[in-house]
C-alpha cells in the first residue's frame, strides 16, 4: 500500500473530534462517568474541538507543563490538495485542566501525528477492520480497539462540515476520536501508536516520548 509523506506544515487548521464513538449508548455511558468526576457534559455529540495549528507535532520528544498529562491513539485526517489522507497520532491531554474545560485541556498539549499516511480511499472499504493500538513504555499495550467502534471519519466530517457551514478543505486535519484504554489512564514516559490493517498486514506508526516541564509560581 503506497505510503505519502505530506507536508505537515501547511496544516492551517486543527480539529478535535471529541465523543466520536459510534455506540450512542457507550457515549452517554462516558458521559455519565466523568460527570461523577465533575467534568461537564458535551454540548453536542460528538463535538468538536478547536485548537491552534501550531500545536500539531511531528518531534519524537513533546514538552509538557507537569505530570498530569496522557496521550490516547487516534486516526488522523488530513486534506491535502489532491487527497484526502488517513494516518495516527495522540489526542495529549492535560488531564487536570480536563476537569473543568475539555476545550482547554485539549489546546494545552501538543498535538502528535505521525509523519506516514495512507491515501484513505485505499482502506475506506475495510476501515471498520482497522486496529488501533497504544503502548506506554517498554511496549506495554495501552489501548487496542477497532476503527468500527468510531464514527466513520467522513461521517465525521461531514457533521462538521454542516455544523461549520463550509467544506474541510486543503490544509485541513481532524483527529478522529480514540478506544478505551485497557487498564485506566496512566502517566507515562512515552508512547507508541499504531493504525492497522489486518487484511494486508500494513502498520502506520509513531513513537514519541514526554518531557514533563517543572510546575513553578
Amino acid at each position: 500500500m503506497e505510503i505519502f509523506y505530506p507536508d505537515l506544515t501547511e496544516v492551517r487548521e486543527v480539529i478535535v473530534a471529541g465523543w466520536a464513538g459510534r455506540d450512542a449508548a457507550g457515549v452517554q455511558h462516558h458521559i455519565d462517568e466523568l460527570a461523577a468526576l465533575g467534568v461537564a457534559p458535551p454540548s453536542d455529540v460528538p463535538l468538536f474541538y478547536r485548537v491552534g495549528h501550531e500545536t500539531l507535532s511531528t518531534a519524537p520528544v513533546i514538552d509538557v507543563l507537569g505530570g498530569q498529562t496522557s496521550g490516547e491513539v487516534e486516526p488522523v485526517l488530513l486534506r491535502t490538495q489532491s487527497d484526502l489522507l488517513v494516518g495516527v497520532g495522540s489526542d495529549h491531554t492535560d488531564r487536570e485542566s480536563e476537569a473543568y474545560s475539555v476545550a482547554l485541556s485539549k489546546q494545552v498539549c501538543p498535538k502528535v501525528s505521525g509523519r506516514a499516511f495512507w491515501r484513505f480511499s485505499d482502506v475506506a472499504d475495510r476501515w471498520d477492520e482497522m486496529v488501533l493500538r497504544s503502548f506506554t513504555a517498554e511496549r506495554t499495550p495501552y489501548q487496542e480497539g477497532l476503527a468500527a467502534s468510531l464514527l466513520n471519519p467522513l461521517d465525521l466530517v461531514a457533521r462538521w462540515e454542516q455544523r461549520e457551514g463550509r467544506v474541510f478543505g486543503a490544509g485541513s486535519l481532524m483527529f478522529c476520536g480514540t478506544v478505551p484504554t485497557l487498564n485506566g489512564i496512566v502517566r507515562t514516559e512515552s508512547l507508541t501508536v499504531e493504525l492497522s490493517d489486518p487484511r494486508t498486514g500494513s502498520v502506520l506508526s509513531h513513537h514519541y516520548a514526554i518531557r514533563e516541564l517543572p510546575m513553578v509560581a
